[in-house]
């Protein structure tokens, strides 16, 4: 880990990966330490409004193996997201992977995965976790409207769609579940931390 400071009152660490971002975020939450925002990336972990800097320096230097491995999560349950494997992408995907479409069907739901970070719109969760040998390239061109809940793939990530939105990222199903609620704690079903699973509906 190697940590830069951002102004007088923030922290960048910077991690290997997306699943070690992840880790360390949480593992800083729950120490309870005086700051405003703890923002995970692919590969950074920005502390925002940090109140002791050196502090949470100190603190983050003698973090144990955990904070980056994520231990925790192993106990925790996955969230479950339904998918009618019905995408657009999903010949496309199997030629990539060396199968068919039912091996993708397959292989999509044993992976273990792990919401890394939200970005791009409201409740969209990148989620980590897909091996290299199974990255596919994004479209050259981004689909004007993709429907909300599209399951998709780019490079070495899974992701859903919460609205329809343009969108790039190859889609293998569609989904029912609501990826963002206002009225739900949290609003997003798959924030960063969430273990998630896709099970063919």
């Amino acid at each position: 880990m190697h940590l830069v400071p951002v102004g007088p009152h923030a922290l960048l660490a910077e991690v290997p990966d997306a699943r070690a971002a992840g880790a360390l975020a949480g593992w800083v939450r729950r120490q309870d330490v005086p700051l405003d925002d703890v923002v995970p990336g692919a590969r950074t972990v920005l502390f925002d409004g940090v109140r002791d800097p050196e502090g949470l320096r100190r603190l983050l230097e003698q973090a144990p193996a955990d904070a980056l491995i994520g231990g925790d999560l192993v106990d925790r349950q996955p969230v479950e997201v339904p998918v009618r494997y019905d995408g657009e992408d999903l010949s496309f995907v199997a030629q990539q992977w060396g199968t068919d479409e039912a091996g993708v069907v397959e292989q999509h739901q044993c992976l273990d995965l792990v919401s890394a970070f939200c970005g791009f719109a409201p409740g969209f969760a990148y989620l980590a976790g897909l091996p290299d040998r199974l990255a596919v390239p994004r479209l050259q061109t981004p689909r004007p409207r993709l429907r909300a809940g599209a399951v998709a793939i780019a490079d070495t990530w899974c992701g859903v769609y919460p609205s329809a939105s343009p969108g790039g990222w190859r889609v293998v199903g569609h989904t029912d579940a609501v990826m963002w609620d206002v009225d739900r704690d949290p609003p997003a079903l798959l924030a960063p931390g969430t273990r998630v699973r896709f099970v063919a509906r």
